[in-house]
């Protein structure tokens, strides 16, 4: 998997608008992103995971993070739209002071969640497992990023 592009390339191509900080939107998808995850404690708490029900797992875990991250941009005065907008926003988690390997794990997961999407790519629960560890380490600090 090559390396992601840095998120100043994403502006100056126009994938990534400046805006005036949009605080509404932010707070809903904050307050969303907030039930995302309970229902995703939930679900792992009730249904056992299997390799037939990884790829829920893994997506609803990707639209959990996504949702904080597109909510701290949109309060720091940017939105991404078109095509590479999902690059966009995970390469926004170097200006959050992310690491590469967290970065990486992030766009890989952005990879796979597209290939379940439009290319019927089944993931299997050792996948999922590591997805929703990652997503518990990440969402308190993604949250912590949040300007409520």
């Amino acid at each position: 998997m090559r390396g992601i592009r840095g998120f100043e390339e994403f502006v100056a191509e126009n994938i990534v608008k400046e805006q005036f900080p949009d605080n509404s939107r932010a707070e809903f998808l904050i307050k969303e992103s907030e039930r995302s995850y309970k229902n995703l404690l939930v679900l792992i708490d009730k249904i056992k995971l299997e390799d037939y029900n990884a790829n829920m797992f893994v997506q609803h875990c990707y639209d959990i993070i996504m949702e904080l991250v597109r909510a701290i941009m949109l309060q720091h005065g940017y939105n991404a739209s078109g095509f590479g907008a999902h690059e966009a926003e995970v390469s926004y988690l170097g200006n959050l002071n992310f690491n590469e390997k967290e970065i990486q794990f992030v766009d890989q997961l952005r990879y796979f969640r597209n290939g379940i999407i439009y290319y019927g790519t089944a993931l299997d629960q050792t996948y999922a497992r590591e997805v929703i560890a990652f997503t518990k380490k990440i969402y308190p600090i993604l949250k912590e990023k949040c300007k409520v």
